[in-house]
């Protein structure tokens, strides 16, 4: 009598070699189809920058130009054009220049303030100011990557100096945001802040020498430190606000969890415990901020993770907040390919394999190209447009070419290193 058995890891490696090719061909020409569409349709050939409003078929239902979108753009452009053989084009790389010069022309409010607008208007005019820091860093962002792409040491300079001032806005005194402190505030760590200075951190440093690491790298240890602190409720939940010191705070807010934040915020952690070798902020990052955002944040029934959550289960303030939208999903296939590239644990390829699935099945235009950004609960398109004024923390443009550039072939190609 003759007994018949699969390998397991005979299977697991079969899913891998079937996958890897889907995987690149998808991704591939998802990149493609989303630089074609904003090449096509976005650039502002009379005033310069990019048009950040545009509709499903590429119309530009509104010329005001958001600096966030401005900068990742650029960034965008100018990391492909740097990073990927097939984008080192003359029209990639005059873009990027061209959205560079208007955002160093009218991007900061007045001449000697590093502040920077939200909004702007066609011709560069200021509209609106945030008082928070991310106009700032997305920024840095484009003007350091354009300054690597051009050698202009005088950008990569800029760049440091504003990284200095969001340093201090954050760290010693936030008055030149121009948002004073009520009597009813209460202070909180958002952990959206400490998240983009570690970005920033890894913009800067990436392939430059240790000086530069060793610049930033006590700001780095306190980054992870600021975002550690969002482990709440016995390592039960991640929760998007705490006070300074790292207790839980009362009320709507204190109860928010964000799922996409929080897997955000995990692969900037995987990225930092591959860097220092750090096996422990590894297993931290994953467990916490990978998988448990996961589990909390995955809708059974219908598919695809929730906006915003309360921790306690009540219905939470944010109107969105049962919609499914790109860029968590995005951020999702990030974390989980990355923490099997560094852990090969299946069980950890097997859910990236399920947000894809998800994501790819219903956020492409097949039709028209680039992404739908917002989805019903049900997972239906409720909002067409592909660009858009103000899109919570994010917009498109950055987090689909990001998710991309992560799942190149080089990195598909680790999971074949066991």
């Amino acid at each position: 009598m003759t007994v018949s058995c699969v390998n397991p890891f005979l299977l697991h490696l079969l899913f891998i070699n079937q996958s890897t090719f889907e995987y690149r061909e998808r991704i591939r020409k998802e990149l493609d189809n989303a630089v074609d569409f904003w090449l096509k349709y976005s650039h502002d050939t009379i005033y310069g920058g990019f048009f950040t409003c545009i509709g499903r078929d590429g119309k530009v239902y509104d010329e005001l130009k958001y600096v966030w979108l401005q900068g990742r753009q650029v960034w965008m452009y100018c990391r492909l054009y740097r990073t990927m053989d097939r984008f080192r084009k003359p029209e990639i790389l005059e873009a990027a220049k061209a959205g560079g010069a208007f955002l160093r022309k009218f991007a900061r409010v007045s001449s000697g303030q590093w502040k920077c607008a939200f909004c702007l208007t066609r011709d560069g005019k200021a509209v609106k100011i945030q008082r928070t820091i991310f106009s700032e860093c997305f920024y840095i962002m484009a003007i350091d990557e354009l300054g690597r792409v051009l050698g202009d040491k005088d950008m990569q300079l800029e760049a440091e100096q504003l990284m200095e001032q969001l340093i201090y806005w954050v760290k010693e005194d936030s008055s030149g945001l121009g948002r004073p402190q009520l009597p009813g505030d209460v202070p909180t760590n958002s952990m959206a802040v400490p998240m983009m200075l570690l970005c920033l951190v890894q913009q800067l440093t990436d392939g430059r020498g240790q000086e530069v690491v060793h610049k930033y790298r006590e700001l780095a240890s306190w980054c992870v430190q600021q975002i550690l602190q969002h482990i709440q409720r016995d390592g039960t939940a991640i929760l998007e606000n705490v006070s300074p010191e790292g207790a839980e705070l009362p009320g709507c807010q204190g109860r928010l969890q964000n799922p996409g934040h929080a897997l955000e915020a995990g692969w900037f952690l995987l990225q930092v415990s591959a860097e220092q070798g750090d096996a422990e902020l590894r297993q931290t990052a994953i467990n916490k901020f990978v998988e448990l955002p996961y589990q909390k944040g995955w809708d059974k029934e219908h598919g695809g993770l929730f906006y915003f959550l309360d921790v306690d289960g009540h219905c939470p303030t944010q109107l969105e907040w049962s919609m499914k939208l790109w860029w968590p999903h995005c951020e999702a296939l990030i974390a989980f390919l990355m923490a099997y590239s560094q852990t090969k644990k299946p069980e950890l390829l097997e859910t990236f394999s399920q947000v894809y699935e998800y994501t790819f099945n219903h956020f492409p235009d097949a039709k028209n190209g680039e992404w739908f950004g917002y989805l019903t609960q049900e997972g239906k398109v409720t909002l067409d447009f592909k660009g858009g004024p103000f899109k919570g923390k994010n917009i498109r443009w950055f987090h689909l070419p990001s998710l991309l550039l992560y799942l190149t072939p080089d990195m598909l190609n680790n999971v074949h290193v066991w």
